[in-house]
């Protein structure tokens, strides 16, 4: 296992990589999620069907350009979220693990939800200003817009007009539906990429290898995605506002679901979906590949900074 900062680089480099091939379909998931935004159902617009209608939409009226509005800010985002996320989990899990049943190698359901959820809180946390910034870009479009519109020229511009109209606390707004949104997701992503992948080894023979990673982590990816999308619409709804349109989480859920209807709260699912399975699948197996080459990198690291000390 690397240390916590070679597995928080790890984490990092995974989910960038992850992110490049996924981000069009998270644009597309926030503007369904903001379309119709406080509309009753008879008068709210269908800009965007779904994933692959909504690519086809934006790239149609605004380029490739439009379908990676923020990608510079998602980067900066998924660095120190999944830095976080698979830097923190195993050091919380092990340690908790060596407290409660005095065996580092034991894994206990509660334990690992518990240590999955608190390592994302901790990233959602740290990088709630980047992320609330990037969901402003992605939901501008100069065609068809949806919700509220932000004019930023870039992530740096949108931080700093943040920060001069609304100071430091504005920069963290909507932070704890981000930390519930994230907490929900993390929990369950890690323990069952591993839950199913003891079971995949144990009951269908497989071995470590891309296959094995790949299911597993589709497995992940879907449980992940019914989990947290709720949360999701909530944050990107907070995020998004101008002003005080919603006075919290829970006031926002109840409104969307007085004026739109329950499923509202699901509104973006399948474009959701269809970028969490490869975003999840990605990260993990990329994770498991550049834990391999950071331990590579730390153990030649470590073996010279010994022999120096000889």
């Amino acid at each position: 296992m690397s240390t916590t900062t070679g597995a928080f680089i790890a984490g990092g480099i995974a989910a960038c990589g992850a992110v490049t091939a996924t981000h069009p379909f998270e644009t597309v998931k926030i503007r369904m999620q903001l379309q119709g935004e406080l509309q009753t159902k008879g008068a709210q617009p269908h800009h965007y069907r779904g994933p692959l209608h909504g690519v086809s939409v934006i790239v149609r009226n605004e380029g490739l350009r439009g379908i990676y509005r923020g990608i510079g800010t998602a980067y900066v985002y998924q660095v120190l979220l999944n830095g976080c996320r698979l830097g923190f989990y195993e050091p919380m899990r092990t340690t908790l693990a060596q407290l409660f049943f005095q065996d580092t190698s034991v894994q206990n359901l509660g334990v690992n939800l518990f240590s999955g959820a608190a390592s994302g809180v901790i990233g959602a946390a740290v990088g709630s200003p980047f992320f609330l910034v990037k969901t402003r870009l992605q939901s501008f479009s100069p065609f068809l817009p949806v919700g509220t519109q932000h004019r930023y020229r870039n992530a740096v511009d949108g931080l700093s007009q943040i920060y001069k109209s609304d100071g430091v606390v504005g920069l963290w707004r909507g932070v704890g539906a981000a930390m519930i949104r994230t907490g929900f997701g993390s929990s369950v992503q890690l323990p069952t990429y591993f839950f199913a992948k003891r079971r995949l080894m144990r009951h269908l023979g497989m071995e470590e290898g891309p296959s094995l990673h790949l299911a597993s982590s589709t497995a992940s990816g879907f449980v992940v995605c019914c989990v947290m999308h709720p949360p999701d619409t909530i944050m990107s709804r907070l995020y998004n506002q101008n002003g005080n349109l919603y006075q919290g989480i829970f006031d926002c859920l109840a409104k969307t679901i007085r004026t739109e209807g329950f499923f509202a709260i699901y509104k973006g699912f399948l474009p959701h979906l269809a970028r969490i399975l490869p975003h999840t699948v990605l990260t993990l197996t990329f994770a498991e590949q550049t834990n391999k080459l950071v331990r590579k990198v730390e153990e030649r690291f470590f073996a010279v900074e010994a022999r120096q000390a000889m």
